[in-house]
Parts: structure tokens; sequence; C-alpha cells
């Protein structure tokens, strides 16, 4: 059964499109898009569901909308961030700073809007897992020029590094950045308490250290042969 968001997540809304949105975003997150209908979201706003077909159009047309007010400062400031580090001279420190590019204003750029950034990774995290073609296209239309300017980038900073080996480690980033921004209590359980997983200042750094070291490892090809030796040696 769709789970309705509570009075206080839709009341104080300016008018009635933003009302939409914010049921939209908290109904997407915690349901699914395929299980919330234009009815749902319609009675989570207030709204009946002619508001949300006059605003939106559609309910693709809704979740686009979602994406683009999240994602176009996130991804204009990402866009600036890294042109400043591409200047950086030294590569290893350039590096740091690429990631750091594309980490910070993950955690930053949602706090500006109506429910914060975790509640849009939240979102997101969903939507990829659901493998719903909308969702998909609407994810690469978003996100894949800014993806692969941070990929040439570290590529840039990495240049013995395969190309599709950082692909594959952003990849994992992404799923990181996720895991951090949803689920911050667990960091503060599993350390019992001596670490607070809700702070993002830690949260950045240890995101941005962890992802440089995993950037610099060996490429798949070049760690190959190494572990074939410690096969052959530990069967000798």
């Amino acid at each position: 059964m769709v789970r309705k968001p509570t009075s206080k997540e839709t009341a104080r809304k300016p008018n009635m499109r933003e009302a939409i949105l914010a049921a939209a975003e908290e109904l997407f997150a915690t349901n699914g898009f395929n299980a919330v209908s234009v009815r749902d979201i319609a009675q989570a706003a207030g709204a009946n569901p002619g508001s949300v077909t006059y605003h939106f159009k559609t309910k693709d047309g809704l979740l686009l909308e979602i994406y683009r007010r999240h994602c176009g400062p996130m991804n204009l400031r990402r866009s600036e961030l890294l042109a400043a580090a591409k200047r950086v001279r030294d590569l290893q420190d350039r590096l740091e700073a690429v990631v750091r590019a594309y980490v910070v204003p993950a955690f930053t750029s949602g706090s500006d809007l109506a429910g914060g950034g975790a509640r849009f990774t939240r979102l997101r995290a969903v939507m990829s897992a659901e493998g719903n073609e909308v969702a998909r296209k609407i994810i690469a239309q978003t996100f894949d020029d800014t993806s692969h300017a941070f990929i040439d980038a570290i590529h840039d900073s990495l240049p013995h590094i395969p190309r599709t080996d950082i692909v594959w480690r952003s990849h994992f980033l992404l799923g990181a950045l996720y895991y951090s921004l949803v689920t911050p209590d667990r960091v503060s359980r599993l350390s019992r308490g001596e670490a607070d997983g809700n702070d993002p200042a830690n949260a950045i750094e240890q995101l941005v250290q962890a992802t440089v070291a995993a950037f610099q490892a060996p490429a798949l090809d070049q760690a190959a042969p190494a572990r074939r030796r410690t096969v052959a040696s530990s069967k000798t």
C-alpha cells in the first residue's frame, strides 16, 4: 500500500505546483515510481488529478521536473568546482580536488530545497533499483554529460589507469555516495557511537580520501599478474 506523506510534509507550500512536487518526491522516494499513481500524488498534495496533469502533463513529466529542480543546481555547482579543480597543477592534488568537486555538491545543493538532499538521493537510489525505462532515460539525460566530464578529468589525472577502470570506480563512488546520504545512522551504530554518520563534513572527508585511494589502485590488468603469482606461490 502506498504510504502518504504526513500533513507536515505537504504543509506550508507556496503554491499548488510546489505542493504537488513535494508530495510526488516523497511518494516516489518511499514507494517507487511504478507503485504511485497520479491520483495518489493529487491526494497527498491536497489537489485534484487535473491539477497534476495541468502543471506537468504526465507522471513522467513530474519525475523529470523533480530531477531538474534538484540536479540543475547540483550539476552547475559540480561544473564550477570541476573547472577550478582542473587548474590544479599537481596531479595528486588535482585528483583529490576533482573527487571533492563531485562529492561536496551532493551533500550541500539539496539542502536548499524542501526535504533536503537525503530524500532526493533516496529517490535516485529507488529509481535506479526499480529499472523503470522512463526513470533510466531521465537519469541519463540529467547526469551523463556531467559524469563523462568527471571521468575524463580523473583520467587526465591518472593517465596510466584505463578509462574503463575509472568508469567502474566512479560507479562504486556513486553507490557509496547514495549509501552515505541515505543511511548515515548505520555509521554511528557500527562505530558504537564513536563516529557521527550525520556529520556531513566528516562524511565528505572520509568519502573523498577513500575514493582517491581507490582511483589510485593499480589497474586491473596490472594487478592480475601479481595475484597470479600469489596464487602460484601458495600452491607450492
